[in-house]
């Protein structure tokens, strides 16, 4: 009867089994994790390039600031001046010019200037100045403005070539105007131009 009692024994437990479904299953999450952690640093640096390149956007196009555009559109003085110039020249009275000018700003954000100087010349010397008051240029629009320039006579009748062009009734000038100015783009980017 011994031997019929004799049971066999059970198996043994065996420690790897629920060990191996542990390690599965920590191994799994660990893998899950990573690809988590992936995820969310792709994301970032994603992101981080997209403000980058909007920055970079940005500086080439809307915070690059240009001087503004001067144009002398027309000089205009009295008839009865330029008529009886000889009167003028004898006389220690200037010769009053009307010379109409535009700003045109090319940028984004208005531009403020302050004083503007005019210098006028004839024949390579300068034979006369006018100044105008500061203003502001609106965003992407052309300002008018009217310029008083006061020209001598005595050194406009000296440059060489005067009395031949007098006598066609035709004078080529040039002028030259300076404007200071600032351009400030949402009260962030603040630049200087001087034109």
């Amino acid at each position: 009867m011994a031997e019929k009692d004799q049971v066999r024994p059970l198996a043994s437990i065996s420690p790897n089994r629920f060990s191996t479904e542990e390690q599965q299953h920590h191994h799994h999450h660990n893998l899950h994790r990573k690809k988590s952690y992936a995820k969310c640093c792709g994301c970032i640096t994603a992101l981080i390039l997209l403000i980058a390149v909007t920055f970079l956007i940005l500086a080439f196009t809307v915070f690059d600031v240009k001087g503004p555009i001067i144009k002398m559109i027309s000089v205009t003085g009295d008839p009865r001046q330029l008529a009886n110039l000889a009167a003028v020249v004898a006389g220690s009275s200037n010769l009053t010019l009307i010379a109409d000018m535009s700003v045109k700003n090319p940028n984004v954000a208005s531009f403020r200037f302050g004083n503007t100087t005019t210098a006028v010349f004839y024949g390579g010397a300068e034979v006369g100045e006018g100044r105008n008051p500061g203003g502001i240029a609106r965003a992407r629009r052309t300002m008018r403005m009217n310029l008083t320039v006061d020209v001598s006579p005595a050194k406009l009748v000296a440059a060489p070539g005067f009395l031949a062009e007098y006598g066609e009734k035709s004078l080529t000038m040039k002028s030259f105007t300076k404007i200071d100015g600032r351009v400030k783009i949402l009260n962030m980017v603040k630049k200087r131009v001087v034109e």
